[in-house]
């Protein structure tokens, strides 16, 4: 059932004009309607699992600081926040959720992209492992997710 308004003027039911009012579909029993209504099953799994792999981000972020990476400390933090964003919104069933998601799946593939385009020799090996088993999945639900909750 699409979630249509009707517009109805008081001037057909009193015979004088008067403001518009917006009238909302009577919702029935049982029936999911908006951006909870995709979620159902997924209610509190998918945004537990977001915020966790952004906290997972944590010890990631603090290896990389040690070493005076801080370009990707930045990255990395942006990855974080857009995770656990994108999960508390999805859990409270806001529209924004879309927002966060498409933001996090462009940041997962701008870090895959440089992690394998600027890697040489191991380091390569393991930008291609990161970015095939963890950051493109990733990012691809997301890039679902943003597509769906919109």
């Amino acid at each position: 059932m699409a979630s249509t308004f009707a517009l109805h003027s008081g001037s057909a039911f009193q015979g004088r004009p008067s403001r518009a009012t917006v009238v909302r579909p009577a919702a029935r029993p049982g029936v999911r309607t908006g951006l909870r209504a995709g979620l159902r099953g997924r209610r509190l799994t998918l945004p537990i699992a977001l915020v966790g792999m952004g906290l997972a981000l944590l010890p990631w972020m603090c290896l990389l600081a040690s070493q005076g990476e801080w370009s990707w400390v930045g990255l990395d933090v942006l990855e974080a926040t857009s995770l656990v964003a994108t999960g508390l919104l999805l859990r409270r069933g806001d529209a924004r959720a879309a927002l966060t998601a498409a933001t996090t799946a462009a940041l997962l593939l701008t870090d895959a992209w440089f992690d394998v385009t600027t890697s040489h020799g191991a380091e390569l090996v393991q930008a291609w492992v990161l970015a095939l088993l963890l950051e493109l999945p990733i990012a691809a639900l997301c890039g679902r997710l943003a597509l769906r909750t919109r």
